[in-house]
């Protein structure tokens, strides 16, 4: 309880910092300033859910939590918003419609939902003896052969490598790596890797190798 005491108090102390673009709190009096923290307790610690939906149900908008927990967002007294995030089970809050302040902070908590699949284990013969007989009985002719010899060339491997496109999900993935990975640094200078001695180290080996000679056409 001491805990979520002190981020409420946190809470109220920036939310002013986060108002949003298209909303003017003061003149709408049914607007409020809704931010807050999401958080989950791992049994002995609570600690933050970083990249939680909170989307405003029935409006089509909403936002995220960083990497801390912490989400702002601007909503109507009385409006239903919703928390999703991988691996926890959603839970739906609703903007008291009684609120005479511009300004409401909660600390969410969200619970740890497991999905356990049941086992899958697929054979494509009953047992090894029809799969034996199968594969002698098999006829590859020497068109099928090189066929796949040509698929399986390295340079047709690397050539549908680099033609294919990432999907959302994996744009997804590299933006949130992207992200964390700015976090490491923050607040300071990062490191220059003229001052790594294992960069150094892998120039030379490169030199060595001969890898920065121009290759002959």
């Amino acid at each position: 309880m001491k805990q979520i005491l002190i981020v409420l108090i946190i809470l109220l102390a920036v939310g002013s910092s986060y108002g949003q673009k298209g909303f003017d709190l003061e003149r709408d009096s049914a607007l409020v300033q809704f931010s807050g923290l999401v958080l989950t307790d791992n049994g002995k610690n609570l600690e933050p859910v970083p990249y939680t939906t909170v989307s405003v149900l029935k409006q089509g908008r909403g936002t995220y939590s960083n990497y801390k927990g912490f989400f702002s967002i601007v909503v109507h007294k009385g409006d239903k918003v919703k928390f999703s995030a991988i691996g926890f089970k959603p839970v739906i809050f609703t903007i008291p419609d009684t609120l005479t302040g511009k300004r409401y902070s909660v600390v969410q908590l969200m619970t740890q939902d497991e999905y356990n699949l049941p086992e899958t284990v697929i054979f494509p013969w009953p047992d090894r003896d029809h799969f034996k007989l199968e594969f002698l009985a098999m006829d590859v002719t020497e068109e099928l052969q090189e066929q796949a010899k040509e698929n399986l060339a390295t340079e047709q491997l690397a050539l549908v490598r680099e033609r294919t496109v990432m999907d959302a999900n994996e744009n997804s993935d590299y933006y949130l790596r992207q992200e964390a990975q700015s976090f490491y640094h923050i607040g300071q200078t990062p490191p220059m890797n003229i001052f790594n001695p294992i960069a150094w180290g892998q120039f030379f080996q490169s030199w060595k190798n001969g890898d920065f000679k121009k290759k002959k056409k």
